[in-house]
């Protein structure tokens, strides 16, 4: 089962109130998502992620962002600290088989709270130009190396049972503004973004579910991709994505208008769900007054990205550790 509403919420905080509780009981969205104000320790969070699917009487979807550096929710003590990716790239003696056993890792701690899927792979790629808010959560300047880690991580976070969320369709790394604050416009022709940004998506375009990007592309439209028809038709057709849609944060202050006016325009574009992050109950009733149930499309797609969760594979962990420690310290930066 994929819920009613095409929608992905937060919650307030580290326990669930009760009307959160009735809400997500009435409009039963397709999942959720945790942030740093939802974690306190593995107890509590044990507790959070089964009282979120009590709430909607299923095996719902559990997300949260831990791509290591500052986008991490889970942290130590009670989870491993992780460098920003790009930095392990750098220093791994061999950079794909490092991502693959660090993701590995990470999806053994989210399952063991609950929590079965993350959003990443960031198959962006880096340039001198991008943002400092993204630069460092890429995993390399190339297509060929950012595909080739992008699908490592997938299958590290796949191996242990956790759904990848690949981020953020169709490429985020031209961006020279933190989508957070401003809406960038990337400026590259159709033939260049095809070649180099849209590349490592289109090589990773089997993986179950995909976030967009809050960007103009002006070789295309004067929209930013969530909210456009025409990008959302290069996601499908040119990058060849048939998953799960899912929109960016819609709080994010790069889209205009009221949250039932982002959501509408970016549902209408094409986007299968709409992702709201940030709890507050009033915001989560106008996102759900906008968003409408999933549509029997969106509704097959949903269950074939829940059909690729699974028992992770059987793995000695300490022995990811240790393999995980050798590949940092034969490069000198363990």
């Amino acid at each position: 089962m994929s819920g009613k509403l095409a929608a992905i919420f937060g919650c307030l905080g580290p326990q669930l109130l009760a009307e959160e509780r009735a809400f997500f009981r009435d409009c039963d969205p397709f999942g959720f998502i945790l942030f740093a104000r939802n974690v306190e320790t593995p107890a509590q969070l044990r507790a959070l992620t089964q009282d979120l699917r009590e709430a909607v009487g299923r095996d719902a979807p559990i997300l949260v962002d831990q791509e290591g550096g500052r986008v991490q929710r889970l942290r130590a003590p009670h989870w491993r600290e992780w460098d920003p990716p790009l930095e392990t790239v750098a220093h791994a003696s061999d950079p794909v088989r490092a991502m693959w056993v660090r993701s590995r890792l990470i999806a053994h701690e989210l399952r063991g709270v609950g929590i079965d899927s993350n959003c990443a792979p960031c198959a962006d790629i880096a340039g001198a130009g991008t943002h400092p808010f993204l630069k460092n959560r890429c995993y390399g300047e190339t297509a060929s190396q950012v595909t080739e880690i992008s699908r490592a991580v997938a299958d590290g976070h796949l191996a242990g049972g956790v759904l990848p969320v690949m981020k953020h369709l169709p490429g985020h790394g031209r961006a020279t503004a933190d989508t957070h604050h401003d809406l960038p416009t990337v400026e590259a022709s159709a033939e260049d973004l095809a070649l180099s940004d849209f590349a490592p998506f289109r090589a990773l375009s089997d993986l179950p579910m995909a976030m967009t990007a809050h960007i103009i592309f002006s070789a295309y439209d004067s929209l930013p991709a969530t909210q456009s028809p025409a990008m959302i038709r290069v996601i499908r057709e040119v990058i060849g994505f048939d998953g799960l849609l899912m929109t960016d944060d819609l709080n994010m202050q790069a889209l205009q208008g009221t949250l039932a006016q982002r959501t509408a325009a970016s549902m209408a574009a094409g986007c299968d769900i709409a992702l709201h992050c940030k709890g507050v109950m009033a915001e989560m009733l106008a996102v759900a007054g906008a968003c409408g149930d999933q549509t029997p499309e969106i509704r097959a797609r949903a269950i074939a990205a829940l059909g690729q969760r699974k028992t992770p594979d059987p793995v000695d962990i300490e022995a990811l550790e240790a393999e995980f420690r050798g590949l940092m310290t034969e490069s000198g930066h363990g």
